[in-house]
């Protein structure tokens, strides 16, 4: 089974704050998370920028591209450019989305699902496989929000990522705010998301605001993270026990200090549901 670091608490390395993390290596903040496709290009002020934080800070690698279920091939030469910037960084591990966001060459630069099904079930592994053959290590995945589902679905999104993590070992992302948006969209209990999914396996969560439109909610990362995905947050921790957090904020960025304020809570709650690891 998969054995990958506990880090902590962190945060999403943004352009705003890079100066401040820099001069400052505000020691409330355990590790960051990157967006890989921001620093994937060799050279230049974010990959100096990388290379300056990671001195002082674990750092993961989250990407939004590789589109793990799409039916065009795997991208190789984007698998390249993310494992030179692996080789360079050392993450502590690489993610991405269960998902596609491609096909015949075009990108739709979106998140969207899949059909959980048998079929889907084999052609991500393999993919999830091949990934973790070309990195040389292991992939962490995640769940997506939706606002569409698939008829002929013939098993829930928690039940497809569970067999996924044993048919590859790779490691689970599990987005709080996701499954909150997901189960208000398509009306399932949140609860049994987060009780499907095996122990041992959830690697990272997230924590992140989301938004109302209409009878949906979004997830934009724009705002703090509400009362519903603190409840969450708490029934993640009581059944998979210490996960490395992150708070994602990604549009109305606050300062710094509010991130930081963020991820204290998250800390805090931690604590109160398992003192024994403080």
């Amino acid at each position: 089974m998969i054995k990958l670091p506990y880090l902590g608490h962190g945060i999403g390395l943004r352009p705003t704050h890079y100066q401040r993390v820099l001069d400052e290596k505000p020691r409330s903040i355990d590790w960051f998370e990157v967006i890989s496709e921001n620093f994937m290009v060799a050279g230049g002020n974010p990959r100096r920028v990388l290379r300056g934080v990671r001195e002082h800070y674990p750092v993961v690698l989250h990407g939004v591209s590789l589109s793990l279920g799409s039916s065009d091939p795997l991208d190789a030469k984007y698998l390249n450019e993310l494992a030179d910037l692996a080789a360079e960084v050392e993450p502590a591990w690489v993610s991405d989305h269960l998902c596609w966001g491609s096909y015949g060459g075009h990108h739709a630069h979106d998140l969207l699902p899949l059909p959980y099904t048998e079929e889907a079930l084999a052609h991500v592994a393999a993919r999830v496989l091949a990934v973790q053959d070309r990195l040389k290590r292991p992939m962490v995945v995640e769940n997506v929000s939706s606002y569409v589902s698939f008829q002929h679905s013939t098993m829930t999104e928690w039940e497809f990522l569970a067999a996924l993590t044993e048919r590859t070992d790779c490691g689970l992302l599990l987005d709080v705010n996701n499954i909150f948006v997901s189960a208000h969209n398509h009306r399932f209990e949140p609860r049994a998301f987060i009780e499907g999914i095996p122990r041992g396996r959830v690697v990272q969560t997230h924590l992140a605001g989301h938004s109302v439109d209409g009878p949906l909610l979004l997830d934009t990362h724009d705002h703090e993270v509400c009362d519903g995905v603190w409840d969450l947050y708490r029934l993640a921790l009581e059944r998979h026990g210490r996960i490395s957090t992150l708070v994602e904020w990604d549009d109305h960025i606050p300062p710094l200090e509010r991130l930081i304020e963020e991820s204290a809570s998250a800390r805090a709650l931690e604590h109160e549901v398992l003192p024994e690891a403080a």
